[in-house]
């Protein structure tokens, strides 16, 4: 079960490109009966604010535990749980039975599950290099998980193009509720969710992303079906020089939201509803620095835009570009000690491009996490 875990545990925190299924940990076909996993992100946030509304707080950004297991043959199933009260819990957070219907090609997962859309959103939780995704992710991609059912796989050991290294692709196709985690439809219509990545190297990979569908508007009194269109497209940058390694990721995701927009919401929080049609954009891009000395440097730039059809001076909607640097600190395989600064920065005067509309929002994030097993 060490072996399992640690296994688990390297493979995400190095930025895998195959997700064979949503969970992080695969249930290992040599072990016998359920296998108990989970993990618990403690931390101190410190905002700093003006008028003496500086808060300064400790919490569980998540506490999660579950189970995964194999059933013969071809069949594995996972449970999540989150517990923690900061999140809103306790309640479950994924629950899927996944079929391998043709070894490494195939596999079918219905239940809940997190969607497949965009890198981020596909690094498990306890594996992101920030305290937090990107302010992108968690407004366009969200709802993070649904109910569904849905198909992965990869080329494995297929040669592609030529290319003898396995997995130089990998997809996910679901096809869900569009409602969120824990609910249940509103409509007929289903939502659509896909990602497809080319890895032909260590060094490279490319994905692209999309998520469409239709939801009935939280106005009762609009009978017209909402539509939401997203679609997005990420690059990873592997490189090892000696005894220290570079990891680079960026990340673009465009929305479109006819009839009504959910606000908000990310990983397992609840999103809040604002009536109107929206486009909206947003990026990041971010590099890691892994050392010998077990500490890992993190720089992350991030902006997005919630309406692009106004200025980004408009003081109802301006643009919001964050500063995400710090360091990971890994004590052992299970133990994480994660130190992030966050430099929030409002848009510019619409008569002074070097006066900005600034206001005390940065913060400073202590957060401890321990892997059970």
């Amino acid at each position: 079960m060490k072996k399992l875990l640690l296994t688990g545990l390297i493979s995400c925190l190095m930025g895998s490109t195959v997700a064979y299924s949503q969970g992080c940990i695969e249930p290992s076909s040599s072990a016998s009966g359920p296998q108990v996993i989970g993990y618990i992100q403690g931390e101190n946030v410190s905002q700093f604010k003006d008028n003496d509304e500086s808060t300064n707080s400790f919490s569980f950004r998540r506490a999660r535990l579950g189970v995964t297991g194999s059933i013969p043959y071809n069949f594995t199933y996972y449970v999540m749980t989150e517990l923690s009260p900061t999140m809103g819990g306790p309640y479950i957070l994924d629950a899927f039975l996944t079929w391998k219907a043709a070894k490494n090609y195939v596999k079918v997962s219905a239940g809940q599950f997190k969607v497949p859309f965009g890198l981020e959103l596909s690094t498990a939780c306890q594996s992101l290099f920030t305290y937090d995704r990107s302010l992108v992710v968690n407004e366009l991609a969200s709802p993070f998980r649904d109910q569904g059912i849905m198909f992965s796989g990869s080329t494995d050991s297929l040669k592609i193009f030529g290319i003898e290294k396995p997995n130089v692709l990998s997809y996910s196709l679901a096809i869900t509720n569009g409602t969120g985690l824990n609910t249940t439809d509103t409509n007929t219509s289903k939502d659509i969710v896909g990602r497809l990545v080319f890895a032909p190297c260590n060094f490279f990979q490319i994905g692209g992303s999309f998520h469409t569908g239709e939801q009935k508007n939280p106005d009762a009194t609009i009978t017209k079906a909402d539509k939401k269109t997203r679609w997005g497209a990420d690059l990873q940058l592997k490189k090892s020089f000696g005894k220290f390694g570079f990891i680079s990721q960026s990340e673009y995701i465009y929305g479109k939201d006819e009839g009504s927009k959910l606000v908000g919401g990310g990983c397992g929080g609840t999103p809040t509803p604002v009536i109107g049609t929206f486009k909206s954009q947003g990026y990041y891009s971010q590099l890691m620095i892994q050392t010998p000395w077990k500490i890992e440097p993190v720089v992350k730039f991030q902006s997005y835009d919630p309406n692009m059809d106004l200025s980004d001076y408009d003081a109802t909607s301006y643009r919001k570009d964050s500063w995400v640097s710090g360091f990971n600190y890994y004590v052992n395989d299970w133990t994480r000690l994660q130190v992030n600064y966050v430099y929030n920065m409002e848009g510019s005067s619409k008569t002074d491009y070097f006066k900005y509309n600034e206001y005390k929002n940065d913060m400073l994030v202590v957060q401890l996490q321990f892997i059970l097993h």
